[in-house]
């Protein structure tokens, strides 16, 4: 059989596409390999939403030639292989195949074509694909990213995903039902729901909270997830759904960007800064034990000290349990790249602001983790710690990191344990006697 190899960059949709690639090259006779050495077949699914990400891959693909034969095929997939197209090309006569997040249908025939010497690109947006009856061949052991949107209509100021991505579109809740089934019976309990603004989902008949319910009634569904929604989609139906549906865990990654207004309205983001503030307060009133998290831009052109204050004070009040920080990364393409030169902020402003707003998040969440130790929680024993051979890494339902003792526990296992300490960010546990639960069985990763 032929070996392919795929390395993977950005996103959790990007994860889900590239387990969607090799569930169609397996259908077509190909193996997975973890090593590039030798590879008939080496793959780089990319990222394209900030410009060191792309940078990083370029570096990649030249490095990746010293593990190629002469017949290897070379391919480059996903956000950034749409954005720059036959570009790749150009840039370096090793890469064969250039496949955007919509050919992947073809991959089996484009890798055979470029097996015999034809370079290729396939970048067409194709608004009817959501790879239903692809077979996945998913890397978690012990969760399952669903696909059930594709591409974006916000179109923000800054944000690429919509040229790389397209127009969105839904899938049908009977698919997503019938994957999760699936997912139920190849030995999985948790599912986390994608789209790039996921809670816009509708497929003509009903709403995403109509998904949720669906999804979280599916025997065998312990944990619900979903990422990442859109402040402006989380109707009291949504909200209702989620605090209704046992299975749908709580927490939200609510993307924020700014806690200014004016800023808000320089990215088109459609919602002003109180009226984020009112959609953290109605979920907090509907889960009380809700966990928040947020992404956020720094240095956004035009960015004033005052706009950042404003971003500094939605940060304490809400008082987020944890945030994805970014310098602004201008992208080919999209309308923040035509905004006028005088507002661009200079380098050294946004390292400074950017090293304020970590140092005033990471406060914040090392208070709030603080006062936590000596609660209990449900985790999910997920997979090995990077540091420390002693320990496996858990999820609490509230989207926790908790280390707990590799003796005696094993990957896919349900346990209750008490937060017995904190580095601020991640915790230790200690398993509750006779709180084990039944193991389920999990995916080998292939």
């Amino acid at each position: 059989m032929p070996r392919v190899y795929l390395e993977t960059y950005g996103c959790q949709m990007n994860v889900a596409d590239s387990e969607l690639m090799l569930g169609k090259l397996a259908a077509a006779g190909y193996e997975h390999t973890e090593n590039p050495d030798g590879a008939d077949v080496i793959l780089v699914n990319t990222c394209a939403v900030r410009e060191n990400a792309e940078q990083r891959v370029i570096g990649r693909l030249t490095d990746l030639r010293r593990h190629m034969t002469r017949d290897t095929v070379l391919g480059v997939t996903g956000c950034m292989a749409q954005r720059l197209g036959a570009r790749l090309l150009d840039a370096d006569s090793r890469v064969s195949l250039v496949v955007g997040p919509d050919a992947y249908r073809a991959l089996p025939d484009l890798i055979e074509s470029a097996r015999k010497g034809e370079r290729a690109t396939a970048t067409d947006f194709d608004l009817e694909e959501h790879y239903d009856d692809f077979q996945a061949r998913r890397f978690e052991g012990v969760k399952a990213w669903i696909p059930v949107q594709r591409g974006c209509d916000y179109r923000c100021t800054y944000c690429i995903v919509p040229y790389t991505r397209g127009p969105e579109r839904s899938r049908a809740l009977a698919d997503v039902v019938r994957e999760t089934r699936e997912v139920v019976a190849a030995g999985l309990s948790e599912v986390v729901l994608l789209g790039q603004t996921v809670n816009s989902w509708t497929d003509g008949t009903g709403d995403f909270g109509d998904l949720l319910r669906a999804v979280g009634a599916v025997d065998g569904i312990r944990r619900v997830r979903f990422t990442s929604p859109h402040p402006n989609d989380f109707s009291d139906r949504v909200i209702a759904a989620m605090a209704e549906t046992p299975a749908v865990c709580e927490h939200v990654h609510l993307p924020m960007q700014s806690g200014s207004t004016s800023m808000l309205k320089r990215m088109i983001r459609r919602y002003t800064r109180e009226g984020y503030l009112a959609c953290v307060e109605r979920m907090r009133a509907a889960i009380p034990a809700l966990s928040i998290t947020t992404d956020i831009i720094v240095g956004f052109p035009g960015e004033t000290g005052a706009e950042f204050d404003d971003t500094l004070s939605a940060v304490r009040e809400i008082g987020f349990d944890d945030a994805f920080t970014f310098k602004f990364s201008a992208r080919e393409g999209t309308p923040a790249t035509r905004m006028p030169a005088e507002l661009t902020v200079p380098d050294d402003v946004v390292d400074t602001r950017y090293e304020e707003l970590v140092r005033v998040v990471r406060g914040i969440s090392r208070e709030r983790n603080m006062r936590r130790l000596g609660e209990r929680r449900e985790v999910l024993v997920e997979k090995a710690a990077r540091k420390g051979g002693d320990l496996l890494q858990a999820r609490s339902r509230d989207f926790r990191t908790v280390m707990v003792p590799a003796e005696g526990t094993a990957i896919g296992e349900y346990l209750e344990v008490e937060l017995t300490g904190t580095t601020g960010s991640t915790f230790t546990g200690t398993p509750v006697p006779t709180s084990r639960a039944v193991r389920l069985p999990t995916l080998a990763v292939n």
